[in-house]
């Protein structure tokens, strides 16, 4: 593929952007996406390689001091569209430390925690990964109610879409369905492992179900309890009593994480939600290949992890797999993949995705869309019937 995503850092570089980059292959390679998908701009080579009409996200890196740098090529960024962070980093010195012209952008107030957070949203914006960064807090209500919430309003404050059963379910909706249905769509679990969490049916469904779909699982395990057992996709964390402000770790309604343990979990589930994501699409695709070599498909993985099919005459159909509920702007953005190749003609692009407990309504949804929109999804219920008669 020609397609290049183009990095590009300008400002005052040093240190900070040296790391951000290096952070920003390593996440690259736990997508298990190719290298040299990707480039590096910096001013000195920015004539020589930057394509107006090619995808980009600009890292601005601000100056403390007031000496901005580049500006003339920002200039032409703002003027071409171009994605820009600006990255500061004293509160409230936004105009203080980032020049002028970029003072319509949301800016990043920077501090260690946020390293993650700043190479996802690049990812994110070149549809590397979901833009929506999805949390499901599992929990039981009458042992860790308190902490439950302290994290939901952490990691709604730091742009998660948090689902807490007490406060994502609207009244009349169908419980249980619902909360399946919110799981299915989530990057990352948050379970508070009380002691008695596993006697709850419930419960244990939930983790049966993560394991199933491969959601990473972040799993705080409280003091006075210890691990049974774990999956390769659980992260668990033993809690010590200092872990808890004044020690408390046993009133369902008072008990709370101190800030500093909070922060750094807001961190591990910004790391972790990339991380899972190539496992997940892993297990999507080697289930339609399967299907596909089985009725006799040519069908090849290529680097940018979607399968081709050889129709012949050059032909091939696309499939992608999407973890989560599609949505029709995914259907938009990969779109984008037929003005991207030009090797061979696309007949055709269809996104593949697990629909096991996602709600029927929602199902028959992406049913309707496909009657409308050029770029079809395709069910992995469906992958051996659509697979034997396609």
């Amino acid at each position: 593929m020609k397609y290049k995503y183009q990095i590009i850092l300008l400002g005052s570089l040093g240190e900070l952007s040296e790391k951000i980059i290096s952070l920003f292959f390593e996440k690259v390679k736990e997508l298990k996406l190719p290298i040299n998908s990707f480039m590096i701009i910096y001013d000195k080579n920015f004539e020589s390689n930057y394509s107006g009409n090619q995808p980009s996200f600009v890292f601005y890196f601000g100056a403390k001091n007031g000496d901005f740098k580049n500006i003339d090529l920002i200039d032409r960024l703002v003027k071409d569209g171009a994605l820009i962070l600006p990255i500061f980093y004293t509160k409230d010195l936004f105009s203080s430390e980032i020049p002028k012209i970029l003072e319509n952008q949301n800016g990043l107030l920077y501090d260690v925690t946020k390293d993650d957070k700043i190479i996802n949203l690049a990812l994110e914006s070149f549809g590397k990964l979901r833009q929506t960064r999805k949390v499901f807090i599992s929990y039981r209500r009458d042992e860790s109610t308190s902490v439950a919430i302290q994290l939901y309003e952490a990691l709604e404050k730091n742009n998660f879409d948090v689902f807490l059963d007490t406060h994502s379910i609207k009244q009349g909706e169908p419980f249980q369905e619902e909360l399946w249905h919110r799981m299915a769509d989530c990057d990352v679990i948050v379970l508070l492992n009380t002691p008695e969490f596993l006697t709850s049916r419930w419960c244990k469904e939930e983790i049966a179900e993560a394991s199933a779909k491969k959601i990473g699982i972040i799993q705080l395990i409280w003091p006075n309890h210890k691990l049974d057992n774990t999956s390769e996709f659980c992260f668990p964390t033993q809690l010590e009593e200092s872990d808890f402000e004044e020690g408390n770790f046993n009133d369902k309604n008072k008990s709370k994480l101190k800030q500093s343990f909070v922060d750094e979990l807001v961190m591990k589930a910004e790391s972790i939600r990339a991380r899972n994501l190539a496992s997940r699409q892993d297990s999507l695709i080697t289930e339609f290949t399967n299907f596909a070599v089985m009725y006799g498909k040519k069908v090849n993985l290529q680097p940018e992890r979607f399968i081709t099919e050889e129709l012949g005459k050059n032909k091939r159909r696309i499939f992608i797999p999407i973890i989560g509920i599609p949505q029709s702007i995914d259907c938009n953005q990969h779109a984008e993949l037929k003005r991207e190749l030009h090797e061979f003609d696309i007949e055709s692009i269809y996104l593949i995705y697990d629909d096991v407990r996602i709600r029927a309504k929602w199902l028959n949804h992406l049913d309707w869309l496909n009657d409308y929109l050029e770029i079809k999804t395709l069910k992995k219920q469906n992958f051996n019937k659509w697979l034997q008669q396609n």
